[in-house]
């Protein structure tokens, strides 16, 4: 190339600004916008838009049509207006109505913070911008809630320890263990800790409600299902044996799913079908290499790591728990009770994956999967307060998820379950749950920043709760089962199912 064909670098950069220059700048709307409060979170939107501007936008379409329309008779580029407006009505009537709208809600969002959580409650069909006048729409939204944050930097805490001892890795291998155990039937009646295949029959004023057939439980204390639990169950069967049936009665809980049968008291005819034990596996090459380790050594490691995820998960939760109670002190706001039941699945979901982050056995995950299906709408509420306020932390500090956070993430899930991390992450993202997993990186990160700023008083933890006199049972007695509960409990067996 010789220099005469070149062409000078401020020319270009004059021809750059030039172009830039005549790029028009978008129509600015002169809207009527009036936003009220019509609850908790829940902002009622009125938006008028003048004649002038739907004119605006009518005549600028117009113009597209006349260059891009091709009409018998006409050359392209020069069909009359008239002609255009006559034969295109209704396709101009859409994008009129399409422009005004969308240009509408993003003039909104610029000039008024709303910070919506959901989609507005906009029927968008049944709206028709008029041939005459201004056009007049309205819709409700749901936005996040507003509230100041306290001086996080200057929170004291306390923070639970204690120390990880043989016993604790010795008591949860069996409990690891008992994933791979297998039913062994029994001569004799049941005893406390056996196993129990029973067939449940619920009815309500004699009339039938649900049936559950070959439901393998281990007779303790209590017995969970995900809407009601019974408590005495133990004492009920001790002594029985195949054959034999037994009467009980299950009071639903107050914040169960099924929302007639809350607090309906339920007869349940329940018939013993096998009695047996579980036994645990042994140890041998082949297990070590389906749970994924080298040795007994290797696993008691793992084992030991685990226990330590769960200390972390304690003190996360603790600190949690903390923090919100002291933004609650200096903030009074509430959520929409229709928020609050869209969200009972989402909320079950996060505290299933820390769960299973943290290394808890199916059981304790099933166990509280259930008791909080039975807390449905109070847990849900808390978690979703805890949500708001660990997100506006996040923002504030600009706290983003790395991809490599949600890898490790999933190694972790894998190595504690026993899988490969490609089938936990493809169960993850079937199951819708992989948002979750990103969401609750981003507020655990949250929490971390807050804990390196905050001043930390050590506690002796509690010894921790293992619902080892708890049998939970992934099924609701009043017939209703989620599609999260569904999900979660094909994340809880996925190590089980394997084999």
């Amino acid at each position: 190339m010789t220099d005469t064909d070149e062409t000078p670098v401020e020319d270009v950069e004059a021809d750059d600004a030039t172009a830039v220059a005549e790029i028009p700048a978008p129509h600015k709307m002169e809207l009527d916008i009036d936003v009220t409060e019509i609850g908790p979170c829940r902002k009622h939107v009125k938006i008028r838009v003048p004649r002038s501007d739907i004119e605006y936008h009518h005549d600028d379409l117009i113009q597209e049509f006349s260059g891009e329309a091709e009409v018998p008779g006409f050359r392209k580029g020069h069909v009359p207006a008239k002609l255009i407006e006559k034969r295109f009505k209704e396709e101009l009537a859409q994008q009129v109505k399409q422009r005004v709208l969308v240009g509408s809600l993003e003039q909104m969002a610029e000039d008024h913070d709303l910070d919506p959580i959901n989609e507005p409650d906009l029927d968008v069909e049944s709206l028709d911008v008029p041939e005459e006048g201004d056009f007049v729409f309205e819709f409700d939204v749901e936005v996040r809630p507003t509230f100041d944050l306290p001086d996080y930097e200057k929170i004291e805490i306390e923070r639970p320890k204690r120390e990880i001892t043989d016993d604790d890795v010795a008591e949860y291998k069996n409990e690891f263990l008992e994933q791979y155990a297998e039913f062994e039937p029994k001569d004799g009646p049941a005893e406390k800790g056996d196993h129990l295949v029973l067939t449940f029959e619920f009815s309500v004023d004699g009339k039938p409600l649900h049936r559950m057939a070959d439901v393998d439980v281990e007779l303790n204390e209590v017995l969970r299902f995900q809407d009601a639990e019974l408590t005495g169950f133990d004492e009920l069967f001790a002594g029985a044996e195949v054959g034999e049936t037994k009467e009980a009665k299950f009071t639903v809980s107050s914040e169960a799913e099924r929302v007639e049968m809350r607090g309906e008291e339920v007869d349940a005819v329940i018939a013993v079908m096998d009695v047996g034990t579980r036994s645990l596996p042994e140890l041998d090459k082949d297990l070590l290499d389906r749970i994924g380790v080298e040795s007994e050594e290797d696993l008691e490691e793992q084992i030991r790591a685990t226990l330590q995820r769960q200390i972390e998960y304690e003190q996360r939760q603790s600190a949690r728990e903390q923090v919100l109670e002291k933004i609650t002190e200096s903030a009074d706001w509430d959520l929409p009770e229709k928020l609050v039941l869209q969200q009972t699945d989402n909320a079950l979901r996060r505290e299933i994956l820390e769960m299973q982050q943290a290394g808890f056995t199916t059981q304790q995950i099933r166990a509280r999967e259930n008791q909080l299906r039975q807390q449905a709408v109070s847990s849900t509420r808390q978690a979703l307060k805890e949500h708001f306020v660990l997100d506006r932390i996040a923002t504030a500090e600009n706290i983003e998820t790395e991809p490599g956070d949600v890898d490790q993430e999933i190694f972790m899930m894998a190595l504690q379950r026993g899988e490969s991390p490609r089938r936990v992450r493809a169960r993850l993202v079937k199951s819708g749950m992989i948002e979750n997993l990103d969401a609750q990186i981003r507020e655990r990160k949250a929490i971390d920043f807050v804990l390196s700023k905050t001043t930390f008083k050590d506690v002796e933890a509690p010894a921790p709760d293992r619902e080892e006199n708890v049998t939970a049972v992934s099924q609701a007695i009043c017939g209703l089962q989620s599609g999260g509960g569904e999900e979660a409990e094909d994340e809880q067996d996925g190590g089980q199912d394997e084999g």
